[in-house]
């Protein structure tokens, strides 16, 4: 009889280390086109930093709010996107990134925004990850989230 509260003991002790390994692993990334898993060793080199690991703890980008890294952000959407998204992110040849329409849903998310930044969309968007590391993805989402002009009730990375 006394071996019964033994073993619950246990049983309990091995469910709470497993939780607590699961806390901690990495997220997934998918390519937001073919849903494929993405290959972060592709990277460019010197992005994975601390906000970067915690990014990929939490899903959320620790700069969204940081003016200095919306600076930065600014500065390598300048050089890098809006030649297709518009100097304000109004859309030219690709779609405006500043309201609240998104042709990928899942961009309403930090993960899914930068899944499509790494790994490219349809039309003439290739991977980002050989223009930028991945800590520049996240200034540059950092940049394309505070100049969002859309209802804040639908900018799911506010939650």
């Amino acid at each position: 009889m006394k071996l019964k509260p033994l073993v619950t003991g246990l049983a309990l002790a091995g469910l709470l280390m497993v939780t607590v390994q699961t806390a901690h692993a990495d997220l997934t990334l998918h390519n937001a086109i073919t849903g494929e898993v993405l290959d972060l060793s592709f990277a460019k080199k010197g992005g994975n930093t601390e906000q970067f690991k915690q990014f990929m703890q939490t899903g959320k980008n620790p700069y969204n709010g940081n003016k200095e890294a919306v600076e930065k952000g600014k500065s390598l959407y300048m050089t890098g996107c809006s030649g297709c998204h518009g100097h304000e992110a109004e859309g030219k040849l690709g779609p405006g990134l500043a309201d609240d329409y998104w042709t990928y849903p899942l961009n309403e998310t930090d993960k899914g925004l930068f899944e499509l930044l790494f790994g490219g969309a349809n039309g003439m968007m290739g991977p980002q990850y050989v223009n930028f590391s991945n800590d520049d993805l996240l200034h540059i989402m950092s940049f394309i989230r505070d100049i969002y002009t859309g209802d804040p009730k639908k900018a799911k990375w506010l939650k």
